[in-house]
C-alpha cells in the first residue's frame, strides 16, 4: 500500500554508498520479516513514509506521519506536564499502537516502548538510549525486550538529527533497513514545518521505524533545553 519511489529498494542487498552520496536501501540479507511491534506494518515491498513536524510547536510531539501520496498513517501524541516525558504512536483511526517513556534519572537519555498505551513490564518491545552521553553526532543504540543483559544492540540509529540524515541498521551488521532524508519545499519553509522522509526497505517494520524517530526527536528537544 505505501511503495517506496526508490526503483532500488526491493533488491536483496546490504547498503551501498554511491559516489553522489545517495545511499541505496537494501532488503534484509535473510529476507526474514523484521517485526518489532507487529508484521502488518511489514510490507512486502519498500515503504517511503512522509513526516511533518511543527518546527515552532510549543507542545513538541506534534507530527503528521503519511505515505507519499497524503495519506494518515500514523499519529503522534505527546503528553506533558508531568516529570517523565512520554509520547504515544497511535493509528489513523486514533488508536495506541505504542507509548514511549523516558526513563528518570537516565544519563544517556533511555527510553522504553510498551504495547498500546501501556507502561507494564511485561509489555515492554524495545528500549532506546544514546551510546554516549556526549555525542557530535547521532548514535543510538536498541535494544529488544528479551535482551536482557543488553551486552549487544539489536539495532542501531547514527548519522545527523540536526541535518535529518540518519541511518537505522539491524544489529552489529552494516545492513541498513531505513534511513531520513531532507525534503524542504517553499510552502513547509513558509509555514513552518519540517519535513523529512524516511525509506525503509521490505520486510521492515515500518512503525518501529517511526518509533525511532519519534525518540530521536524526543532526545533531540531535551539536548536542547539543557543546552
Amino acid at each position: 500500500m505505501y511503495q517506496s519511489s526508490y526503483e532500488n529498494l526491493g533488491e536483496a542487498s546490504s547498503s551501498n554508498d554511491h559516489a553522489d552520496g545517495t545511499v541505496v536501501v537494501g532488503m534484509p540479507l535473510s529476507g526474514t520479516p523484521i517485526a518489532v511491534i507487529g508484521r502488518q506494518f511489514c510490507a512486502p515491498h519498500a515503504v517511503d513514509v512522509v513526516i511533518v513536524r511543527k518546527v515552532m510547536s510549543i507542545t513538541g510531539g506534534n507530527f503528521s506521519v503519511r505515505d507519499v501520496n497524503g495519506n494518515t498513517m500514523f499519529k503522534i501524541k505527546a503528553k506533558f506536564g508531568s516529570f517523565r516525558g512520554r509520547r504515544v504512536l497511535l493509528d489513523s483511526a486514533g488508536t495506541p499502537i505504542v507509548s514511549m517513556q523516558r526513563k528518570v534519572f537516565s544519563a544517556r537519555e533511555k527510553w522504553k516502548v510498551f504495547k498500546g498505551d501501556s507502561k507494564a513490564s511485561a509489555d515492554l518491545l524495545f528500549s532506546a538510549q544514546r551510546s554516549s552521553f556526549f555525542q557530535y553526532k547521532t548514535k543510538l543504540n536498541v535494544f529488544l525486550a528479551s535482551n536482557t543483559t543488553e551486552a549487544i544492540t539489536d539495532f542501531k540509529v547514527k548519522g545527523s538529527w540536526f541535518e535529518r540524515s540518519c541511518k537505522i541498521y539491524n544489529g552489529n551488521a552494516d545492513t541498513l533497513i531505513a534511513q531520513m532524508h531532507k525534503k524542504v519545499t517553499a510552502s513547509t519553509v513558509l509555514l513552518g514545518k519540517d519535513t523529512f522522509m524516511v525509506s525503509v526497505c521490505p520486510n521492515v517494520d515500518y512503525a518501529f521505524v517511526v518509533a525511532l524517530v519519534v525518540i530521536l526527536d524526543a532526545i533531540n528537544q531535551d539536548s536542547s533545553v539543557n543546552n
